[in-house]
């Protein structure tokens, strides 16, 4: 065999050794491009609190801040039964009640259905339960409480009127940022309810009080 043939096929030899591991390195490469591309498990930045079942945490807030809210109209609500001496006053009392009662129980089972906490008791300082600092509007304090309590007759009608149209003014208020921010179509449409029932109240309850 001549020199100029085995150098003729050590270049060969060469270059298919180079195309070879140009082959593996590429393949390497798309392996681990294609790895990084993909975004990683439960990296959804962004989405709601529960993406399985459609729920944001503007709807998980909306049910834990407006628990205790309807808690405190129905307390005031039941005050009215042997304190209020305008009839319309106490049948809107009874409304409120009526309407509140069960909307607790509905969101109750909301909570507990999306494995988040549910508020106990009525706190009357404006604050979500748990020592979360996220101010309900229109809840009445301490002190309002006890002086709706010591009240009877047109005094009573009077307080309660003030109160509660302030008080129904803050649920509004928090009903229309779930409508806004709200992912779960029956909070949502519960949020509705409330801004278009309570707002009705509202006008009512100004017009009784402008009576008095």
């Amino acid at each position: 065999m001549s020199t100029r043939t085995l150098a003729r096929r050590a270049a060969l030899a060469g270059v298919s050794l180079t195309a070879a591991l140009a082959l593996a390195g590429c393949g390497g490469d798309h392996s681990t491009g294609a790895g990084h591309g993909r975004p990683a498990a439960g990296s959804t930045g962004g989405t709601p609190a529960n993406a399985s079942t459609g729920v944001a945490d503007a709807d998980v807030m909306f049910a834990q801040m407006m628990i205790p809210h309807h808690q405190q109209a129905v307390r005031m609500s039941e005050l009215a039964e042997s304190r209020a001496r305008d009839p319309e006053v106490k049948q809107l009392a009874a409304q409120i009640k009526a309407a509140q009662a069960p909307e607790i129980a509905t969101m109750t089972g909301w909570l507990t259905a999306w494995g988040r906490p549910v508020p106990s008791g009525s706190p009357a300082d404006g604050h979500r339960p748990g020592g979360m600092d996220h101010g309900m509007p229109g809840m009445m304090s301490d002190a309002d409480l006890v002086k709706l309590e010591s009240a009877a007759g047109q005094e009573f009608d009077r307080q309660f009127l003030t109160m509660m149209i302030a008080h129904h003014e803050g649920a509004v208020s928090m009903a229309r940022t779930e409508s806004t921010d709200g992912a779960h179509p029956d909070a949502r449409a519960l949020a509705e309810r409330i801004v278009t029932g309570q707002q009705r109240e509202i006008d009512t309850m100004t017009r009784l009080l402008a009576r008095r």
